[in-house]
């Protein structure tokens, strides 16, 4: 039973890794556009370049302090983390839309000044020439997604397509913030042959889900036997230990209460008159169930007295006194009768 538990276990944390965890992996870059003459502007009213970023997962990530580079001299591997970082454009905090939902987008607008806002960095992207950009984990070690843009015309943009390509869209058809290529008269079986033309990802989904249904319901048979098996318990120890003491005792706690409640009815039809009447009988009532659950005490001790000749000098030393002569002292008298109230 208990390597049954742990097989289960194993399955269930690996699917749920697979389908519902979120992690770096799921960030990656989706559009790219190096000369902004007639797109989208920024709050200021600017038009600067902008690389947008897409969250391929269906949970939120936060993306705070990840890095934009374009400096292909951080792919050496001997390069320090530090020296790396010197080379980079960190993503700042303290901005809530660094909290990518899932299937959403976000963009970064480029050669721009941090001073402006959580999302403008001052990540250098040349204009109509072809640039490398790469984005890394927040340790700086880790290639999360990478990129080379080719040279563009103004307004043309460089978006993802499907697994792995990469096409360049015209001036008019740049999609940020949004899915790079939308088909309104697209089947949905058609979209998720595009997005997932193996079909692993609907495989994951699938089994993912399986395996997450036989998990709750082993949890959930498990908790009711546990249920019943207590309950079992309880019934008996209580046929193994009845309680009638406590059974009598609701018993006349019921008959006073009902018999108080009368009273007070009672009371109440007269409009307050004779109060001191009922008090005492609920007074008397009270008295009676104290008297009858408690036992009576009279609060009176009895001792006999019994001559033990302890202080008898004749018994103790004989050989100082005359055998004929009847001894002087005599034992105290002990009280017959005392009263402790």
């Amino acid at each position: 039973m208990n390597k049954f538990r742990l097989l289960l276990s194993g399955l269930l944390m690996v699917s749920a890794s697979t389908v519902f965890g979120q992690g770096a992996k799921n960030i990656r870059i989706n559009e790219v556009l190096t000369n902004n003459t007639a797109s989208i502007v920024d709050e200021f009213g600017n038009r600067e370049a902008w690389i947008e970023m897409e969250n391929t997962s269906f949970t939120t990530y936060n993306i705070r302090g990840m890095y934009f580079t374009t400096d292909r001299s951080v792919l050496d591997p001997q390069m320090s983390v530090p020296e790396r970082i010197k080379r980079m454009k960190v993503i700042p905090n303290g901005d809530p839309r660094t909290q990518i939902g899932g299937r959403q987008h976000l963009v970064f607008y480029c050669n721009s000044n941090p001073t402006k806002g959580k999302l403008h960095l001052s990540l250098q992207v040349p204009i109509s020439e072809p640039v490398w950009i790469g984005f890394y984990n927040g340790n700086a070690e880790e290639l999360i997604d990478s990129v080379t843009v080719p040279a563009l015309a103004a307004d043309q943009s460089y978006a993802r397509q499907g697994a792995g390509k990469w096409s360049v869209k015209s001036a008019d058809n740049a999609t940020p913030g949004i899915e790079n290529f939308i088909k309104t008269d697209e089947t949905k079986d058609a979209k998720l042959k595009r997005e997932d033309p193996h079909g692993f990802g609907i495989t994951l989904l699938a089994m993912g889900i399986v395996f997450f249904c036989l998990a709750v319901l082993f949890l959930f048979f498990w908790l009711f036997g546990l249920i019943m098996r207590h309950l079992d318990t309880a019934k008996k120890v209580a046929n193994t230990q009845p309680i009638k003491p406590i059974t009598k005792t609701v018993e006349i706690t019921h008959d006073l209460a009902h018999a108080t409640g009368n009273i007070l009815q009672d009371g109440l039809k007269t409009r307050g008159k004779d109060k001191e009447v009922y008090i005492a009988v609920i007074s008397m009532a009270l008295k009676q169930y104290q008297d009858d659950v408690h036992d009576v005490e009279s609060g009176v001790i009895t001792i006999k007295s019994k001559d033990t000749g302890w202080s008898d000098e004749y018994s103790q030393m004989t050989h100082f006194h005359d055998p004929l002569q009847p001894s002087s002292h005599t034992a105290p008298k002990i009280p017959t009768t005392t009263n402790l109230r």
